[in-house]
């Protein structure tokens, strides 16, 4: 089994109150697929220019993720840089510079029409076209942000119908339903086509609502947040390589592969870039599952 990721691989240039970076790996498809890649195989495409470093597709066959659908075009790689203030949440976009991306055209190869597919936060044109190449997707999931909403809600709506994972942040949900309750988010989105939404929720967690049930789990806790950027994504590649990795979609399965989601996120926000990654083993992300498991589980009260 395996994941296909389609979104953006980027080059970042990001400042927090207590560090900056110069040019560094980035983009939607690069988190998801790092953080994916300890659970699962993952297949990557995307685009970049042809300024790309090629030793940043070393970081990705360093993860034995398959680099054939990333496309080098003639120009500039998309380029965004950011700057987070002292409560690390919602970045300032200093500058976008979108490259080749502007004119990106995803070619779903033969090999990847059955896999599970994640179509990460890119134009929807894009996200229903690559939809539509597909043969028999084994499960598909949809992420968006609030340009998209605002801007192209018709074109969203109707890949939401041809969705089964909805993943999108609070804010977000509010401003596609026009609901204040997240509960009236999740009636108004899984009527419009999703089986499973997924709400994130930043240092808060994340909540799942499926078959008229919801689970809840809290952010696991760090000591220092780093870079926030990628976390959303790297969340969405957690949840989905964990399910990939055990073909079960249980809601009591659902409810661990929300915690490894969890988990991947934690990992990306300890360093800049994709650089915690670069450095996990196998062993820390049990550890966090354990210590996950004891910080969230307590013994049923007796009569």
């Amino acid at each position: 089994m395996a994941v296909t990721v389609i979104g953006s691989i980027a080059i970042d240039n990001i400042e927090t109150p207590f560090d900056k970076t110069g040019d560094v790996l980035g983009g939607s498809a690069t988190y998801f697929s790092l953080a994916a890649s300890f659970l699962t195989d993952v297949k990557i495409i995307g685009t970049v220019g042809n300024d790309f470093d090629r030793k940043h597709l070393s970081v990705f066959k360093d993860r034995s993720i398959d680099v054939k659908g990333i496309k080098t075009e003639e120009g500039k790689t998309f380029r965004w840089k950011g700057r987070y203030g002292y409560d690390m949440s919602d970045p300032e976009t200093l500058m976008t510079e979108l490259g080749v991306f502007s004119s990106f055209k995803p070619a779903v190869p033969h090999g990847s029409k059955n896999d599970m597919l994640f179509l990460a936060n890119i134009d929807p044109d894009i996200q229903f076209d690559a939809l539509k190449q597909m043969g028999a997707p084994r499960l598909t999931a949809l992420d968006t942000m609030n340009f998209w909403i605002e801007g192209k809600k018709e074109k969203l709506m109707k890949v939401l119908e041809l969705a089964d994972i909805f993943i999108i942040n609070e804010s977000e949900a509010r401003l596609l339903t026009g609901e204040s309750s997240i509960f009236s988010c999740a009636k108004t989105i899984i009527k419009s086509g999703a089986k499973i939404l997924i709400l994130k929720r930043g240092a808060y967690g994340a909540t799942m609502f499926f078959e008229n049930k919801f689970f809840m789990v809290p952010a696991y806790p760090l000591e220092n947040v780093i870079d926030p950027t990628g976390a959303g994504d790297s969340f969405a590649g957690g949840f989905l390589g964990y399910i990939d990795n055990t073909g079960d979609m249980t809601f009591d399965n659902l409810k661990k592969a929300l915690v490894f989601g969890n988990i991947m996120a934690s990992f990306a926000v300890e360093g800049f870039s994709v650089n915690r990654f670069l450095s996990i083993n196998g062993g820390e992300i049990k550890d966090r599952f354990k210590k996950f498991r004891e910080m969230t589980y307590f013994e049923e009260l007796s009569e």
